[in-house]
């Protein structure tokens, strides 16, 4: 039985990635076809003949490049503030017993609850008062506070995992508060600090419906409303370039993992073996 346990764990493993996956390789596949077979009622998922001039359309597209910055100075402006802001304070939230944390895990629960048509006009109302709804400085400060109760709740679910004894015990060996905290604390956050920026990031980076209300500008466009640019007024879709138009828009997200995977796995028991 040990002989057919492990090619089935493969096998199930193969399947389950393929599952995953699939909806990319379409995406790249459909990028790759020229509109009439696209259009056509045969499926397949390799393209009969490669056609790059979708991505070459794609990258001509005015404002496709523009915005595609615009995306990327706000998905990570917005990651920065979230952690900023949601790492200490998870902590405090974490370290907190009785009525005040109940009240803060509670109010986290609570502002979750409401859909993001139900914020949109109240948000929209306080950006035109300051006068930043046709800005990116607005749209940066509207995904942290849409994004940020999720990663405080992400994060004090790390903070709460890490033994109060480490802590202690770096406090008995003559270390400051500061000190453990950088030392022994922070790196045992490092997965969920990783975690917690890659959702933030791609949150922001995949944000259609808040940069739509509040952007007006074309040149504060960002990729999501120029992507949207690729469907006619008459609702027809150039699905060759609007395809390629997404494979591009997929890679930052990938990149922005690809980095920071390593600090899922490891550190986890760095801050142990540093104090």
């Amino acid at each position: 039985m040990r002989t057919l346990v492990r090619p089935a764990q493969y096998a199930a493993l193969a399947c389950y990635i393929l599952f995953l996956g699939f909806p990319l390789l379409w995406l790249i596949s459909a990028s790759l076809k020229t509109s009439a077979e696209l259009n056509s009622l045969t499926v397949s998922l390799l393209p009969r003949e490669w056609h790059f001039d979708n991505y070459a359309r794609a990258l001509a597209r005015q404002g496709l490049v523009s915005s595609a910055w615009n995306s990327l100075l706000v998905a990570l402006s917005s990651t920065a503030l979230v952690i900023l802001i949601a790492l200490p304070a998870a902590y405090v939230l974490a370290r907190l017993k009785g009525m005040v944390r109940a009240a803060g895990v509670g109010w986290i629960l609570v502002s979750q609850v409401f859909p993001v048509i139900l914020i949109i006009l109240p948000l929209f109302l306080v950006l035109r008062t300051i006068g930043l709804t046709d800005s990116l400085v607005g749209l940066v400060l509207v995904h942290t506070t849409y994004t940020l109760p999720f990663a405080l709740w992400m994060l004090q679910g790390y903070v709460t995992g890490v033994p109060i004894d480490l802590e202690e015990a770096g406090a008995m060996d003559g270390g400051g508060r500061l000190d453990v905290l950088r030392r022994i604390v922070l790196p045992l956050l490092m997965p969920g600090v990783a975690a917690t920026a890659m959702f933030a990031f791609v949150s922001s980076w995949n944000e259609f419906f808040f940069a739509l209300v509040l952007l007006q500008s074309p040149e504060n466009y960002t990729l999501p409303i120029t992507l949207k640019m690729f469907i006619g007024g008459e609702g027809k879709v150039a699905l060759g370039p609007l395809a390629a138009g997404s494979v591009l828009a997929a890679v930052p997200s990938i990149v922005f993992f690809s980095l920071l995977q390593k600090k899922l796995t490891g550190g986890l028991m760095a801050g142990a073996v540093k104090g």
